[in-house]
């Protein structure tokens, strides 16, 4: 049996993005998680040079009301290294998505990179869901500013919030005819 390294517990999963908006595909692979951790920490980071749509905290709102249902999650907000919050959180594992070979590369770099800030932290990645390997926030966020219908990308909380902070008839997904 293998000693537990004080404060990281390997039954906590830490899932961090910028979830600008959550989307079908997120809300997957936290639906898997929660059924592999005890606990998933969805930690939304505030990534201000992508140009976030939303703001942090309704982005943490956002994905708390549509992953209201899952028990052994709880989100929280971050604006610093990835794996200090690791540290706080007492997580074992980081978690990622990997949704096509093209996210490899890029998810292999900051795997090795948060390894070398400490070793003891795991990265495990799982593969998106075939439903959704084509999905993205910022394809969601594409799709909607043209007037596309986003609803079937991201739960109706999401389509309601785009209404809200864009204006209602942007798009034939936004519920007005």
């Amino acid at each position: 049996m293998t000693a537990k390294v004080p404060g990281r517990d390997p039954r906590v999963a830490l899932y961090p993005g910028t979830f600008d908006p959550i989307t079908k595909g997120h809300e997957d692979l936290i639906r898997r998680a929660s059924r592999l951790f005890d606990e998933v920490v969805v930690a939304v980071a505030a990534n201000y040079a992508k140009g976030p749509w939303f703001p942090l905290e309704e982005r943490v709102a956002l994905v708390e009301r549509v992953m209201s249902d899952v028990p052994n999650l709880r989100v929280i907000a971050f604006d610093r290294l990835l794996i200090d919050i690791v540290h706080e959180q007492g997580a074992g594992v980081i978690l990622r998505g990997l949704r096509a070979i093209s996210d490899f590369e890029y998810e292999f770099q900051m795997a090795s990179m948060n390894r070398k800030l400490d070793a003891d932290v795991e990265t495990m990645f799982l593969m998106t869901g075939e439903s959704y390997t084509y999905l993205s926030s910022g394809l969601v966020r594409e799709i909607y500013r043209m007037g596309g219908d986003v609803s079937a990308f991201v739960h109706s909380e999401v389509v309601s919030a785009l209404n809200h902070r864009l204006g209602p008839g942007t798009g034939p997904g936004s519920g007005e005819d």
